[in-house]
């Protein structure tokens, strides 16, 4: 099967230039044969990646470590789910993939696409073909092929990395490489209204689902990180401004503000050239992604690069998209005017922009704080690093503003705003901030950001609540439902607008979670079995951490070949307020194959806070087996995790499909309701 993946993929790289060339040469000569040999060739090339895929997968299940690819990222003791993963833990076989899923998602764009839209199909199957073109050739001749063999094969291969054997790692580089592929539809979908000058709003239309879909994707796929690095680093946080995590977080702040712009252009006609320049912009961001991640120039826990080769080549590539796309819309500038101009200031054509503003000022902060030390070292060959004192210093007012624009855009009047508009939308949103504020401080919460983002987040959460409240209640006196009933009509009928409100509901909660760092408490202290460490949290909780015993083992079979992995597990009992509550496990693993350790923490969540137990240090050597715990308490943690849920329910609900027409005409019929002019009866 190895064998066949690696000839499939030779045969795809003629095969994707073959369905490139004939894509536009069939859009420019209105060859309907051209384009259909266009387009089926996207789902042979499909067949040729998945069987190439299969191929890594089946040399990593057969421990062919005659494969450098291989032995460099698995080992006999390695569990079969992280042998699957191997696909995508290293430079090689994440960039095939990527390529991969980049196919699926160009098959599912010209098969939805097969009966309309056909005159933007010859330019998107050829624009999807190019790129498909270019990463199938970098993996072929860019030194990262996964299917080099070495001149020899290792008894036993090197394995993977200790931080990468968590779960998590099954399931978040493939929902981010979901998101970031996933936007490679929407972005032929402009090249190819840009080539066609067919430049209204249809071609947004026709991608809003795939912006949606990839925005959903970026989001759980960093909700997935954090949660992985929460778990996995040891070191009691969830984000450190990575230059990976940063990449991560680019495109999604771009894509978020496609998403509240486009709505400008649909309902207003302006801001065309902008919605462009974005699409533009949150694509070449995912190829920065995979750029930095695989370049070579950053060090990161995440980063897969072996070699600089392959930087050079990306940057040419994403330098001659930029120059292609700015170049496209130059040419259509007359065709992207404006068809009206913002009226007033406070109107929500201006939240929209103002949202759009700051996050693009995001966007650039977070971008030059992860370029700026590359741009040293390589121009004054200073190293600088730029930590997270930077990004929270820029990011956190920022932040906060854009929360509070989250509460005012979707309320606020187009065109202008009237005072009756005003007070009827923000008198008890500001009401309920002030009352927040007051309670915070008569109970002698002192942080700034913290008390701001409290008063900001029960602005914006009475906001999406009234929202919800009024349209139940006027669907309820309209259609004479009950509340549960009116709740579930009312969003069928929306589900666009109702999703983005569960979307900013959950924000509120991830932002609040957020701000619960001001509160966290620590302690450090060596503790021998039978003694105690004692932690107070910011709400009040006491909690008594019993060190019980410590146990070493050996988890793996034993190999006279090769050192095993050691691990030491701590037993800890949890009282909470003189209550046992729960049992902990810290861990400290070695892996003398790659002399690396690893810590494996313990949590016990609750609802308003975590408990967070990490094994500093072990002594094994006096006899004693004393350990160095530092133990956390970390306020509000969990709504994180629970915010991100939410927002991944209200993207669903904007993503699900309306029911199909019939089903509502016979729905109607059995309501007894009237049906619409031109309804067959």
């Amino acid at each position: 099967m190895t064998v066949l993946g690696e000839i499939a993929l030779w045969i795809a790289l003629p095969v994707a230039l073959w369905g490139a060339i004939v894509s536009f040469a069939g859009g420019r000569t209105g060859r309907g044969d051209l384009v259909l040999s266009g387009e089926r060739t996207v789902h042979v090339l499909t067949f040729l990646l998945v069987v190439a895929s299969l191929g890594i997968i089946a040399a990593f299940l057969g421990n062919r470590y005659d494969y450098y690819y291989v032995a460099n990222y698995s080992n006999r003791e390695l569990d079969t789910y992280f042998k699957v993963a191997g696909l995508w833990a290293g430079q090689r076989g994440s960039l095939l993939f990527w390529t991969l899923l980049l196919s699926v998602f160009a098959s599912i764009a010209v098969f939805r696409n097969r009966r309309r839209n056909r005159e933007f199909m010859p330019y998107v199957s050829g624009t999807l073909l190019g790129l498909l073109s270019f990463l199938v050739m970098v993996l072929l001749f860019a030194e990262v092929n996964p299917f080099e063999r070495m001149g020899f094969t290792p008894a036993n291969g090197r394995g993977l990395n200790p931080q990468l054997q968590n779960y998590w790692m099954t399931i978040h580089p493939p929902t981010l490489y979901l998101g970031f592929t996933s936007f490679a539809v929407p972005f032929a979908f402009a090249v190819s209204a840009l080539l066609t000058g067919r430049l209204d709003s249809r071609w947004i239309a026709v991608t809003r689902r795939w912006i949606l879909l990839s925005w959903f994707f970026l989001t759980i796929g960093i909700i997935f990180g954090m949660r992985w690095a929460y778990e996995e680093l040891g070191w009691g946080g969830y984000w450190f401004w990575d230059p990976v995590e940063n990449a991560s977080l680019l495109p999604w702040l771009t894509a978020t503000a496609f998403l509240h712009s486009i709505q400008i252009q649909e309902n207003r006609g302006m801001l065309k050239v902008w919605n462009m320049g974005l699409v533009v912009t949150t694509f070449l961001l995912t190829l920065f992604a995979t750029f930095l991640t695989r370049s070579g120039l950053i060090e990161s826990v995440h980063s897969f690069a072996q070699n600089l080769r392959i930087a050079y080549i990306f940057l040419g590539f994403m330098g001659g998209l930029a120059a292609f796309s700015i170049l496209l819309i130059v040419h259509r500038l007359p065709s992207l005017r404006s068809e009206n101009q913002i009226q007033s200031f406070v109107s929500r054509e201006s939240a929209f922009l103002f949202n759009n503003l700051l996050l693009l000022g995001v966007t650039f902060a977070v971008a030059w704080g992860t370029l700026f030390p590359l741009i040293t070292e390589g121009l004054f060959n200073q190293k600088i690093n730029v930590g997270p004192p930077f990004y929270n210093r820029v990011n956190i007012p920022i932040g906060l503003l854009l929360l509070t624009l989250m509460g005012i855009g979707p309320v606020i009047a187009w065109r202008r705003a009237s005072p009756r508009n005003l007070r009827r939308n923000f008198t008890l949103p500001l009401s309920a901030a002030a009352l927040t504020l007051a309670v915070l401080l008569v109970t002698g919460v002192r942080h700034g950001v913290a008390l701001a983002t409290f008063a900001i987040a029960a602005f914006v959460m009475t906001i999406v609540v009234t929202e919800f409240w009024k349209g139940t209640r006027a669907r309820a006196r309209i259609a004479g439902e009950g509340v549960m009933r009116a709740f579930a009509s009312l969003v069928k009928r929306n589900r666009r607008r109702w999703g983005g409100y569960v979307v900013h509901a959950g924000v509120v909660v991830v932002f609040t979670g957020l701000a619960g760092a001001a509160f966290d408490t620590a302690v450090v202290q060596e503790l021998a079995p039978g003694e105690a460490v004692t932690i107070r949290s910011a709400f009040g909780n006491e909690y008594r951490l019993v060190y019980e015993s410590l146990s070493h083992s050996r988890p793996r079979v034993a190999d006279d070949a090769r050192e095993n992995d050691w691990r030491w597990t701590a037993l800890m009992t949890v009282y909470r307020n003189g209550e046992r509550v729960d049992i902990v496990r810290p861990e400290r693993r070695f892996y003398p194959v790659m002399d690396q350790a690893s810590t494996e923490v313990g949590i016990i969540s609750a609802l308003l806070e975590d408990l967070y137990v990490i094994p500093r240090d072990v002594d094994l050597d006096s006899g004693a087996d004393r350990v160095v715990f530092e133990v956390k308490t970390l306020p509000l943690v969990p709504w994180i995790w629970s915010g991100g849920l939410l927002v991944a329910i209200g993207a669903v609900v904007g993503l699900w499909p309306p029911a199909p027409k019939r089903a509502r005409v016979a729905h109607r019929r059995r309501a007894g309701s009237p049906l619409p002019a031109g309804a067959p009866g």
